[in-house]
């Protein structure tokens, strides 16, 4: 789907609110095809992957291992500094903001419609976890 706006222009929350759907979505799916399909386990085996500190971690292993392009660590820039407004959940502001950062980027991949990128990233999280 094509979208009438520039992707480049969307501020990081929104990037970031498309990003932690998706990265759900893979995970999910990862989850179940792997034989996952009971609820609580589902549940408790999914937030390994997308709690807020978990993406902290993925996306902190990612810069220092310049796995990001550029374009991609401004994304996570953006969507890391951008003031959300709401509370961090059982974590830090910091982590929080890194998680918001980490799915900035994964929302502007979808959204930009790279998804061979957006599943090298998902499979490289998914490798860490």
């Amino acid at each position: 789907m094509t979208s009438p706006i520039d992707v480049n222009l969307i501020n990081g929350i929104a990037l970031a609110f498309e990003g932690d759907a998706v990265y759900s979505m893979y995970i999910r799916r990862y989850l179940i095809f792997k034989g996952e399909t009971k609820p609580n386990q589902l549940h408790h085996k999914a937030n390994r992957y997308v709690s807020a500190k978990a993406q902290a971690s993925l996306v902190s292993k990612m810069l220092e291992m310049n796995f990001l392009t550029e374009k991609e660590v401004d994304i996570y820039k953006r969507g890391r500094n951008t003031n959300s407004h709401t509370k961090a959940k059982n974590t830090d502001v910091v982590t929080y903001r890194m998680s918001t950062g980490f799915e900035a980027v994964v929302g502007y991949l979808h959204m930009t419609e790279q998804i061979e990128r957006l599943e090298e990233v998902i499979n490289w999280c998914i490798e860490q976890g």
